[in-house]
This record gives C-alpha cells, sequence and structure tokens, in this order.
C-alpha cells in the first residue's frame, strides 16, 4: 500500500462542489487534458534570425499526414491561429502559438503549412512580395523522423523557419522567392500518474493542481485512474470519494511526475469517515503557531499555514482545551481555548483566534 496522509474535512467540503460539477459532465477528465486515445499538440513558430527588415508569412492552416504519400492523407489538426505573421519578431526566445489542440494518437510523418497570398519581405523600406515556387503553393510541407505521439501525453511541437536561408533574392529580377528551411523538433512535455484505490465499490475523484490548473479524473469499474497530461513535478494527489461511500478523502503526498513517463502512484485504501475535526484561523501570528490537545495521552497537533489556518483531523467525540504555542521569537504567549466540543462526522470551526 501506498503510504498516505488524510485530508482535512474542511477541505471535503471546499471539494464538494467540485466533485458535484465535474459529475454532471459524461467527460471523466478535464476538458483541458487529453484523454487517454488523445494527444494534446502545442505547435510553435519561432525564427532565426535574418538579415531583412520584415519577413511576413501569411499562415491559414496546419495539416498533419500519418504517412509518406506527398499528395493523400492530409488531416486537419483543428483549428488554427491564422494570419500574418513577420518572422523576425520570433526570435530571441519569442514564438507564436499555431495550433493548440487534441489529435488522435500515433505517428506523424509530415506537416504542412498552408500560406495564403499575404507573403512579404521588406528591404531598405520597400515591401517586395514573396514568390512561392509552384511545387510549394499547395503548403510547406516538413518532414518528422520517428515522432509518434502517445494518447493522454502533451507535445510541443517547434516549428524554426530560418528566414535567412529561405528567402531568396532572385538578382536583377527585383523578385524574392521563398524557398523555406524550416527545422521540426518534438518535445513531450507531461507526463501521467497511475493508480488505485480500494474499496472499489463507490466511484472516487482523482486530482492534482499544476499551477492554475486543476487536472482530474475518475476511477474506473476496477478503482484504476489515470492522471493525463501532467506537467513535470512533484504533486499530492487528491482522492475525492463519493460522499454517499461513507469513506474519508485521502493524499498521496509527493509524486513525482517525469516527462513522457507514466508514475505508479500504488493503490490506496481509503478509510471510513472517524471522529470529527477542530478547524480554526490564528489572526496575529508572527511566527508558526502549533495547535495541539492532548487524546487521552496522547498529544495530536498541527502547524497553521501561510493564512494561519489549522485542522486537527479524525478526534474522537469529546471535549477538549485547545492549546496554541507560538514557536521562537514570538511576541505572543501561549493561549488556550476551553471546552472545544468535537461532534463524530462534523468540523468544529473556532473561527477567528487572536493571540495575547
Amino acid at each position: 500500500m501506498k503510504n498516505l496522509k488524510r485530508i482535512s474535512k474542511i477541505t471535503c467540503l471546499a471539494l464538494a462542489t467540485l466533485f458535484l460539477t465535474i459529475s454532471c459532465s459524461e467527460d471523466d477528465t478535464n476538458t483541458d487534458m487529453p484523454s487517454e486515445d488523445m494527444a494534446k499538440v502545442k505547435i510553435n513558430l519561432v525564427d532565426a534570425p535574418g538579415d531583412y527588415e520584415k519577413v511576413n508569412i501569411d499562415i491559414q492552416d496546419v495539416l498533419i499526414n500519418r504517412s509518406d504519400d506527398e499528395e493523400g492523407g492530409w488531416e486537419s489538426v483543428g483549428e488554427v491561429n491564422t494570419g500574418v505573421y513577420d518572422l523576425l519578431e520570433l526570435t530571441g526566445g519569442a514564438s507564436v502559438v499555431l495550433v493548440e489542440n487534441e489529435i488522435l494518437e500515433g505517428d506523424i510523418e509530415q506537416l504542412r503549412l498552408v500560406l495564403g497570398e499575404e507573403n512579404s519581405v521588406v528591404v531598405d523600406g520597400e515591401e517586395y512580395p514573396l514568390d512561392t515556387p509552384s511545387a510549394q503553393q499547395s503548403g510547406l510541407k516538413i518532414k518528422f523522423d520517428d515522432v509518434e505521439l502517445e494518447g493522454g501525453f502533451t507535445y510541443e511541437i517547434t516549428l524554426d523557419f530560418d528566414a535567412e536561408k529561405s528567402v531568396v533574392d532572385a538578382g536583377n529580377s527585383g523578385k524574392y522567392i521563398l524557398k523555406p528551411v524550416i527545422n521540426a523538433s518534438t518535445e513531450v512535455n507531461s507526463g501521467k500518474i497511475r493508480g488505485a484505490v480500494t474499496p472499489n465499490d463507490y466511484q472516487v475523484l482523482a486530482w492534482v493542481v499544476a499551477d492554475q490548473d486543476t487536472i482530474t479524473t475518475y476511477t474506473n469499474d476496477e478503482g484504476i485512474y489515470v492522471l493525463s497530461g501532467v506537467p513535470a513535478g512533484t504533486y499530492d494527489v487528491m482522492l475525492t470519494p463519493d460522499e454517499a461511500s461513507g469513506l474519508a478523502n485521502a493524499t498521496i503526498a509527493d509524486v513525482v511526475v517525469e516527462n513522457g513517463a507514466v508514475t505508479d502512484a500504488g493503490t490506496v485504501e481509503l478509510m471510513a469517515i472517524s471522529g470529527g475535526n477542530i478547524t480554526g484561523t490564528v489572526v496575529n501570528a508572527d511566527v508558526v503557531v502549533t495547535a495541539s490537545i492532548m487524546v487521552g495521552e496522547e498529544m495530536v497537533s498541527a502547524d497553521i499555514n501561510e493564512e494561519g489556518m489549522f485542522t486537527l483531523e479524525n478526534i474522537p467525540a469529546g471535549t477538549y482545551i485547545l492549546t496554541l504555542t507560538p514557536g521562537e521569537g514570538s511576541a505572543f504567549g501561549i493561549k488556550e481555548v476551553a471546552d472545544v466540543e468535537v461532534v463524530e462526522g462534523e468540523i468544529t470551526a473556532l473561527g477567528d483566534i487572536t493571540l495575547e
């Protein structure tokens, strides 16, 4: 079994809205994250510096081909950020996102940039049209080597459009010809978390918070869950059982995710809800404050968080004295709160507490 820690019932209440909201959808994953047979693809356009004032490329569509066929087999990647882009503005780390969509997993052999008619180059303050050779009029084709997209992962494809090498001065004709030199690179920038829960009689919501996004999924009939599209990093995996189950929420701490890999979070045995919780907020803490009570001969304690909140979990029903002990260097003394009553299955909220 994987080591876990329970999360507070006050957190359970905060999660209720999340659980109910997601339950209303038939989709069992966050809509921003790739499903098991779909890969999320982000296609960026960047440029190497060139000896021109502007190189404007009119991009109207992006297509992919899963075969070597030059003519057939092309398919759309979905919505594209079309427009005329000055390649020389896409240097020094700058880029433009052309595509950010989900596509079916599998191999990609080719990519095509479909151009419009507004392609031009600016030299010595004068704008010249960029002629596109007849072989390129159907689009700029880019070959890939061994690119396989696996469902549930997020990929970033970078198209490095070398403006200096791609624009050819046709000499005395006064024309400029576009003969694109584009280097493509593919990078997987997410991983997966796979785990299981027992008992599996009820559905359980599994979720992590990645930056500003919440990535969610549900367990299947066997109690297995897979969180897809998780950026590399270390996470706490939250497990929120259906309220009707009578099971307590749990957290799997410090789950490490690597790009392109599946992290096994193990199997968690969910426990029945027991006891009650005590919560409160120290409003004037100047150092870390420890909240504690004595349960028989055992001390149960928890430190306040950055907002001054604390939670003592799974406390047997009864009446207690809560002690708040500031850390070393505090200007305040120890404070006791008497007659704190804990009721089975409920949260005793003490509200704001001021140290003296």
